[in-house]
């Protein structure tokens, strides 16, 4: 289905599709299996690689020798990006943004942040909220006018090349099931930059499934973030020759997990991360995964799913930042 789009290799796929025997015991109610995309392998893995294999391959493409992308200070995005750019000979630079008010010396210097230094990537910094739009126009302005060639890759990846990476996923995952001989009844992963929710289910759709998708969200309010994974999942439709398979009830974001805001930790999130660590040796991190564990679990306990279901929780990695968060994880 995408063998027409460029793609380059950066990730080890398919990543596993493992049962979480004690956790689905610990929660007495369904079958919880792990998509395990915290094993794609660059710089620690995570979810953004599988849309930088098609976001980089559309780089090189276009004559590249320089990427430039925009992310949080810690950022999953921005670490695996450097990666990626080193393991391609691109240089990169990256616009940070300070979203999180007085920030701890950890999260200032260790985690993901520490890891883009190690890499190489030249880092901007920017006070939250600043118009990266302007930003981003100045930097590839400033590229250009030394005599380099921009590609500008947008947070998260999050755009119609990008999600190609989660159509990809989906595809993968209904295999997966099929070789199991496993009925997966829900789909479940944290929601940020929109585009690992809208390409899944796209994937999904374009296959025929009608599995359900729910996204649990990390930062803005359920139909903002509804509306911009239902806008990115009709785009990328129509950018694979498919349009109109995606219906508006498709796309659903669980927003009551946010807590204070992005990157700022909740008990829940304390607690999902300690219980998948201690009941399954798995390490998820503080912003993406482990707030979206939260919400599951937290659905879980109040029967939201049925005790006889399948559920897959897509692990989208990041726990690189939990050493950014020594300070404040309960231990």
């Amino acid at each position: 289905m995408l063998s027409q789009f460029a793609r380059v290799s950066l990730g080890h796929f398919p990543t596993p599709l493992e049962h979480l025997p004690r956790l689905s015991e610990h929660l007495g109610g369904p079958q919880v299996w792990v998509k395990r995309d915290d094993c794609t392998g660059l710089a620690t893995g995570g979810n953004k690689t599988r849309k930088l294999e098609f976001s980089m391959a559309d780089a090189l493409e276009q004559g590249a020798d320089t990427i430039v992308t925009v992310g949080a200070v810690q950022s999953n995005h921005v670490r695996q990006t450097a990666a990626a750019a080193c393991k391609l000979g691109l240089a990169c630079e990256v616009l940070l943004e300070h979203r999180v008010v007085d920030p701890s010396e950890p999260y200032a210097n260790s985690g993901n942040v520490f890891l883009d230094r190690i890499f190489g990537a030249n880092l901007r910094e920017y006070p939250g909220g600043t118009d990266f739009d302007v930003a981003i126009d100045a930097v590839a302005r400033e590229i250009k006018a030394r005599g380099g060639k921009p590609y500008i890759i947008p947070g998260g990846a999050s755009n119609t090349i990008g999600a190609l990476g989660y159509v990809n996923c989906a595809i993968e995952l209904l295999e997966q099931a099929e070789e199991l001989g496993l009925r997966i009844d829900h789909l479940v992963t944290a929601t940020g930059s929109a585009g690992t929710q809208a390409g899944l289910i796209v994937g999904l759709r374009a296959m025929g499934s009608d599995m359900p998708l729910l996204g649990i969200g990390v930062n803005a309010a359920q139909d903002a973030q509804e509306d911009k994974v239902y806008k990115l999942a009709c785009e990328t439709a129509d950018f694979i020759g498919k349009p109109g398979i995606v219906a508006r009830e498709d796309v659903i974001a669980n927003c009551n997990y946010v807590g204070a805001g992005y990157g700022i930790p909740t008990e829940g999130m304390n607690e999902a991360i300690l219980m998948l660590a201690r009941l399954e040796g798995l390490l998820f991190d503080p912003v993406y995964s482990g707030k979206g564990l939260a919400g599951m679990i937290d659905l879980i306990r109040n029967s939201h799913f049925d005790a006889a279901d399948n559920i897959v929780f897509l692990h989208t990695g990041g726990s690189a930042a939990l050493f950014a968060y020594t300070d404040q994880l309960v231990t």
